[in-house]
């Protein structure tokens, strides 16, 4: 769809393979996807189109529900008709809710606790009735954070990098202790390509890591790498703690038991991926028209475009 968030820069390094193609297109219209499975002949199905932003989505409830829910609808829907061999739905570790202590599988209940991780567990749910009605070949996956090059710098990585490189402080919400799972970019693809293969259809697997660390921590660790400094008082310097989001989980623990028995491990060690990313910034950040309106401490609510939809 290119929203606020898209860049075709990103895609230029591999614009020029000839298995690569790109339609700019709505999952939220149901006649363009209906068109498009008839003349492309798709026959599996990667379903990551959504709105993704948390705190964007106290704002805008819903338009979330609209391109989450409504559009996967769509999406498996036409996907169904087309008769495909397997339709990949990526949802999120925060369908779970927030968590201190208990390691969430993947039979553990949902309790989302702010609009996009509600829509994102909608969105399951319509999937999964696709595999119980028809046993229609539909997996879902659960990954915890995800970061590296490319990404639009509004998540909480490429901004405190972006941040920091233009001299700005970090923007911490809260006490900044809540903690977070982050994986690199390219160990989620793996993860992905291993679903492709060995995911058994009707199943749910958790892509997830051990590696986890609190906000704060994860901003004195880049104020160390880009401003070279160890000091306590100069890492606090570059620190400014802002009023907590309206609801903000502790903690996301995942089991990922299930993909490690298909033969999946992370295996980019932090050091090495944040290094990557940090260049990666340093080189691109301009990538997005808009860049910079993604390091306000929150978003600035605009309307959305007039819903269209039924």
């Amino acid at each position: 769809q290119l929203d606020y968030c898209a860049s075709l820069k990103n895609l230029e390094t591999v614009s020029e393979k000839e298995n690569y193609k790109f339609i700019q297109g709505d999952i939220c219209e149901p006649d363009f996807i209906k068109q498009l499975f008839e003349t492309e002949k798709i026959d599996i199905v990667l379903h990551f189109a959504a709105q993704t932003h948390v705190d964007l989505s106290f704002w805008h409830a819903l338009e979330f529900t609209y391109v989450n829910v409504y559009g996967t609808n769509v999406l498996v829907a036409a996907a169904y008709e087309a008769n495909v061999e397997k339709f990949v739905y990526a949802s999120t570790d925060e369908v779970y809710g927030g968590s201190t202590d208990e390691e969430f599988d993947e039979s553990s209940p949902k309790r989302p606790t702010n609009p996009y991780a509600s829509s994102k567990a909608a969105a399951e749910c319509f999937v999964q009735s696709y595999w119980e009605r028809y046993q229609f070949p539909v997996v879902i996956t659960r990954s915890s954070n995800v970061y590296g090059p490319h990404q639009y710098p509004e998540k909480v990585i490429p901004k405190f990098i972006s941040l920091l490189q233009q001299n700005r402080k970090c923007c911490i919400h809260g006490s900044g202790l809540q903690r977070r799972n982050f994986l690199y970019a390219t160990d989620v693809v793996e993860a992905f390509l291993t679903v492709l293969k060995e995911g058994k259809p009707g199943e749910i697997y958790n892509i997830g890591t051990n590696f986890e660390m609190s906000i704060a921590q994860l901003a004195k660790e880049l104020i160390h790498l880009i401003k070279k400094t160890s000091s306590e008082s100069e890492m606090e310097h570059w620190m400014d703690y802002v009023k907590d989001r309206p609801t903000n989980d502790l903690r996301y623990p995942m089991n990922s038991e299930k993909m490690h028995n298909l033969g999946w491990r992370p295996k980019v060690p932090w050091k090495e991926g944040i290094k990557k990313t940090i260049e990666w910034y340093k080189e691109n950040f301009h990538n997005w028209k808009n860049s910079e309106k993604a390091l306000e401490p929150f978003p600035v609510p605009e309307p959305f475009a007039q819903l269209s939809g039924p």
